[in-house]
Order: structure tokens, then C-alpha cells, then sequence
């Protein structure tokens, strides 16, 4: 029969005999191998100055801190068997190295054990649920004398009062602790104690603080404009205006920091504050600001001036000060999508990554053409299977404000499902947008996951596919572009990417136009006709005479023949594409094709490596390492493929 809990009952708050006390230290010790007659010395000195242990509760918090290391072990008794209940204080500024050493058989043992694995339900690894439990958890117990069930929000607010305090005493920080506190509160809300989730520790700045450095009158008339269109727009869309209203108060203040709306002059404001976006820096990422960026400066401040004269208020101008004219002519970059080649690169690195839920979650979005933000709104729910019509994604409502369903097949349910089985389980939690309860898909610690941890994923992934930089938009671009290569219609390719204009499914179109390529083809043959063919290589070609896999080009081995491209051409976008795609099947009957494209294969990357083409060889490899792939699965499940 397992041994009863030292603290299974609160202790009574009357007057325990110094001895029933030390009796029961000495129980301790020998419960967890620990203790010496210095241990035993300091218990009785503490027990002599304070013969009811509570009153040690009401010392200065200095005579509190001043025990030594002989008396702090017997003090973490008191505390871990509920014998004390010391202040805040006290808690924040002692540190408990050896807790776990000593709830062992204890009540509170208990409650730290089931937080963990309560911490450990919501993806929490076994080194942050210790951390959680002992830094927060055994702290809050500690001080409230009360069971883990027993908890409320109360009690964590106190101890970041009270650690708050510490760092305004002795400047050491409580971010991390409070960083701890948020997790320890969103695991007991997904244990069922709390009944809501905590706000996070980092929270917006208010306006106020946003445009602290904009002189009076201006910065009261922005604050108060950007609280009226926070009752119109999104959170984001305000917090932008915020940064870039702030920007434009910042150079006010320089220039004329008694300025306000009805006090602007065109030349002497406007004018030199639009010559000054050319040349202002972009904090973020160096150098100056993008046209774009500018646009978005100027909108916003003309959006501000005329806003404020619809509405009539006072500091509104008297005049018309910004014009359409204002704007700068704005870049028209095609979409940026990944080549066949980068892309099937970019698969396989996230395939291998260890970070499973943010790799999966890209796949998914390259997989549906799915925006970032629509991404980490999927719900559970968000699949459904139409008898006759398959399953589709039910994509929520995002940048545009539609709803819309994306068909999609086997493979990618089987992406799903993988999904599931990694996110975190718990309770359904506020949607950010509408309070709303919702069982989010991509979940960890409790949370839903936020769009920077799939940019660090995206950032890992690419630099090992060798690939630059990627943006997770870029994903839906190439999603696109390969619709629109299988010649999907417009009406589909509006459908699926959730377009409600013609014009922005549109700009994929022009990335490939039929009409364009059959043109440039045909006017390229009547310029060979006049000018020649394209010149060959200088360079010798082997002694192996007209062997094509040694001439001095970029070479492919197809399995109906072999394609020839000049070295300042680079390979093919599209080369071996087939042969790689997970599509891709075979039978007996085609093994001696493959055979020899698979020689062929070795030879041209013998031939790449000669040349110090090292580029050239990987791809030449991997071709090699797929056809062998193909080659024996096929001898071995001749019926499978």
C-alpha cells in the first residue's frame, strides 16, 4: 500500500510542538536520502527562535532572506508539507534548486506531478513542464496553502505583482518568469482549472505610447483617429495605420512641432514631407523604403486628412491638401512562384524536417494555395466529404473577407491527418477575431500557432534545399502557376484562390500565355533563317566523337532521348520532372528504358564532376538515386507500381 501524502490534509493552525516538527523533518529526510547532523542543527536553531514556525511568516522580508544553506533546506519542509505560507515576497526572490528532491510523498508532489502531465497533453516538452511547475506552480501552492484544482487567475496576478515589484527593487527582470506564467495558465485552462485563456504577455502598445514622441495638439487628434477606425478595421489593419501615422507625426515634430491638421500648408508641409519618403530609411530591413511602402505612407495620411473633414471635426483643414497625382507609380512584378526544380527541393526539405506541425502546415498551404493567414484559421472541421464530389477544404474567411472550398485528394487528407495526430489536445479557445470558441488545426503548448514560426520554418527549409530566401506567399503563387500550366480554367482558378476579381487570377495568366510563346517561336525561326543558327560551344568535345553524354553542354538523360541546352542557359526548369514526381508510375516493361537512362545518367554526372560542375552532379544523382528507387520497387512489386 502506497505511503499517505505528508500534506494530504491541510495542517491545522495550531500550535505544533518544536519537536512533532523536527520529528517530522527527520521523517522527511530519511523519506528523500538526504540530511546530516548540520541539517538537524539548523532546524533546531530555527525552531528555538521561532517555536510556532508560522511566525516566521511575519519577519521583515531581510530576516526572511538572511537563512543560511544549513536552514533554507529545513524552511522547503516547512513549505512543501503546508506548514508555511510566506509572502509573495519572499517567493520571488528565493530560489528552489532542489524542489524536486524534497515533494516527493507530499501533497504538493501531486499537484506538480499533474501539471506536468497536464503540460505534457499540450505539447510541452518534460524540461519546460519542470521549469513551469517549479518556477510558477510550486510558488503559487506555496503561498495559498491550496490545492492545483483549487486555482484562479487571482493568484498568478499576484505573483507578477509581486515579481514586478522585485525588478522595480533590484532590476532583475520578471519577463521570463511572466513568459512562464502564460504558459503555466493556458496548460490549467486546458486541464479544466481556469475558465479562460491568459492574454498574452505581450500584448500591442496603446496608441498613446505608439505616438508618444508626436507633440501636443497632433498626437491627441491621431489617438483619437486611430481609436475611431479601430471600430471599423481590423487590429492589424489600425496598427499599421498606427506606424505609419506615427511616422508622419515624427517628421511634424522636427519641422513644426505646433502643426495640426487645420494649420497644414501644402508647400510648406505636404510637399517636403513627400520629397522625404524617397530618401527615408526602412528601419526593418535597411536602406530606404520601398515605392510600395511610400504609397502606403502617403494613402494613409491622405486617408487621415480627408476623414476627418467628412467628419466634420474641428482640426480638420481647410483645403484639399494630397492628390492622386501624390502617388508614386507602382511596381507590376508577375508572381513570384518556385521553379519546378526549387519547389520539388523545397517538399523534400520540409518532408525531412524535425519540426513536423510548422512543416506540415507549409506543405499543406503549397499544397491548397492557401494564404498564411486562411492557413492558421483552419478549424477541425474544415474538411468535408460530398458523396460523388470527393472532400474539399473549407477555407475561412481571410484577406478578402470569402469563404471558399478547395477540392482536395487523398494525399493531401493523409497531410490532414498527420496534422491532427501532432497538434496539441485541449480545449477550444478564443478565435483572435471574434471571440468566438474554435478548434483550431495548428496547435502547440496550448495555443494557436503564430505565422512567424512557419517563417523560421520556411527560412530552415529553404537554406537546406539550397534555395534562398522564401516567403510563405510564394507557396501560393507556385501552387497557381502549376494550375495554370495544366490549363485550368480562369473561372476554376478564380474558385479555388478565392479572387473576386478577374484581373488578380489574371496576372498568372500572363506568366505563361500560349498565344505569346507560339509568336516568339514563330518569329524565332525567321530570325534563324537570316541570322543563323545560335553558335555552338568553343570548346572540344571528348574523344568520344559525337557521344552526346561528353559534349560541352548542359546535358539530360530522358528515358525517349536526352535534351542539349548551352551552358549559359543553365538546366532545364522542367528537367527530369516526371521522373520525380510522386505521380509517377512504372511497370516491368519499362525497366530496360529506365536501365539505360540511369547509365546514361552515370556517365553525365562522371562528366559534370570532370567539368567542376558540381550543380550539374547533385542533379545528375539524384535523377540516378530516383531511377534506382524506381528500378527496384518495381523488380520487387512488379504489380505494385
Amino acid at each position: 500500500m502506497p505511503r499517505a501524502a505528508v500534506n494530504a490534509k491541510t495542517v491545522e493552525p495550531r500550535h505544533e510542538p518544536p519537536a512533532e516538527v523536527l520529528a517530522a523533518y527527520h521523517a522527511h529526510q530519511a523519506r528523500t536520502g538526504r540530511g546530516n547532523t548540520a541539517f538537524t542543527y539548523w532546524a533546531k536553531t530555527f525552531l528555538r527562535r521561532w517555536p510556532v514556525v508560522r511566525a516566521w511568516e511575519h519577519e521583515p522580508l531581510a530576516v526572511q532572506l538572511t537563512a543560511n544553506s544549513g536552514t533554507r533546506p529545513f524552511i522547503t519542509f516547512l513549505l512543501v508539507t503546508g506548514r508555511l505560507h510566506p509572502s509573495w515576497e519572499y517567493l520571488v526572490h528565493r530560489k528552489f534548486s532542489s524542489i524536486w528532491r524534497d515533494v516527493p510523498g507530499t501533497v504538493i508532489g501531486q499537484d506538480l506531478a499533474a501539471f506536468i502531465t497536464a503540460a505534457r497533453g499540450c505539447g510541452y516538452s518534460q524540461r519546460v513542464a519542470s521549469a513551469m511547475a517549479s518556477q510558477v506552480i510550486a510558488r503559487v501552492l506555496f503561498a495559498t496553502g491550496k490545492r492545483l484544482t483549487d486555482l484562479v487567475h487571482d493568484d498568478f496576478d499576484a505573483l507578477a505583482v509581486a515579481g514586478l515589484a522585485r525588478q522595480a527593487a533590484t532590476g532583475r527582470t520578471w519577463k521570463h518568469y511572466r513568459a512562464t506564467a502564460t504558459g503555466a495558465k493556458t496548460v490549467l485552462y486546458h486541464h479544466g482549472v481556469l475558465p479562460a485563456l491568459p492574454e498574452p504577455f505581450e500584448q500591442r502598445w496603446p496608441f498613446a505610447r505608439r505616438l508618444a514622441h508626436v507633440p501636443e495638439p497632433m498626437h491627441a487628434i491621431l489617438v483619437r483617429y486611430l481609436q475611431h477606425k479601430s471600430v471599423t478595421c481590423r487590429p492589424a489593419t489600425v496598427s499599421s495605420l498606427a506606424t505609419r501615422l506615427a511616422a508622419f507625426g515624427a517628421y511634424l515634430a522636427g519641422t513644426d512641432p505646433d502643426a495640426t491638421p487645420a494649420t497644414l500648408d501644402r508647400c510648406q508641409h505636404i510637399e517636403p514631407w513627400l520629397a522625404s519618403l524617397t530618401t527615408a530609411a526602412n528601419t526593418k530591413a535597411g536602406g530606404t523604403l520601398s515605392v510600395p511602402e511610400q504609397a502606403r505612407r502617403i494613402l494613409a495620411v491622405a486617408n487621415f486628412l480627408t476623414e476627418i473633414t467628412e467628419w466634420g471635426w474641428p482640426e480638420a483643414p481647410t483645403r484639399r491638401l494630397m492628390f492622386p497625382s501624390d502617388n508614386p507609380r507602382l511596381p507590376q512584378p508577375l508572381p513570384r512562384f518556385l521553379p519546378p526544380d526549387a519547389d520539388r527541393r523545397l517538399t523534400e526539405a520540409l518532408e525531412a524536417s524535425p519540426h513536423r506541425l510548422a512543416a506540415d502546415a507549409l506543405l499543406l498551404q503549397r499544397a491548397c494555395g492557401l494564404r498564411i493567414g486562411e492557413l492558421l484559421d483552419l478549424e477541425l472541421d474544415a474538411v468535408i466529404d460530398l458523396p460523388g464530389s470527393g472532400s474539399w477544404l473549407k477555407v475561412p474567411l481571410g484577406k478578402l473577407d470569402t469563404e471558399r472550398m478547395v477540392p482536395i485528394d487523398a494525399q493531401i487528407l493523409a497531410l490532414i491527418d498527420r496534422i491532427t495526430a501532432a497538434r496539441s489536445p485541449g480545449r477550444p479557445i478564443p478565435h483572435p477575431r471574434t471571440g468566438r470558441p474554435a478548434d483550431f488545426l495548428f496547435t502547440a503548448h496550448g495555443h494557436r500557432i503564430g505565422q512567424n514560426r512557419l517563417r523560421k520554418e520556411l527560412d530552415r527549409a529553404a537554406k537546406s534545399a539550397g534555395i534562398g530566401h522564401v516567403t510563405p506567399h510564394q507557396l501560393r503563387h507556385t501552387y497557381a502557376t502549376a494550375l495554370v500550366n495544366a490549363g485550368v480554367s480562369l473561372q476554376a482558378l478564380m474558385a479555388i484562390l478565392g479572387h473576386v476579381s478577374a484581373e488578380m487570377s489574371l496576372r498568372y495568366g500572363h506568366l505563361f500565355d500560349t498565344t505569346v510563346r507560339a509568336e516568339y517561336e514563330r518569329a524565332l525561326e525567321l530570325a534563324k533563317q537570316t541570322i543563323g543558327a545560335l553558335p555552338t560551344p568553343s570548346e572540344p568535345t571528348s574523344s568520344a566523337g559525337d557521344d552526346w553524354r561528353t559534349t560541352a553542354t548542359v546535358k539530360t538523360a530522358l528515358a525517349g532521348g536526352y535534351c542539349l541546352r548551352a551552358p549559359a542557359q543553365g538546366p532545364c526548369s522542367y528537367a527530369n520532372i516526371c521522373e520525380h514526381c510522386p505521380s509517377f508510375h512504372t511497370t516491368t516493361t519499362y525497366l530496360p528504358v529506365l536501365t539505360a537512362q540511369r547509365d546514361d545518367a552515370a556517365a553525365l554526372a562522371a562528366d559534370a564532376t570532370t567539368r567542376g560542375w558540381d550543380a550539374e552532379t547533385e542533379r545528375h544523382l539524384r535523377l540516378i538515386h530516383r531511377l534506382t528507387a524506381l528500378i527496384d520497387d518495381t523488380a520487387t512489386h512488379p504489380t505494385a507500381m
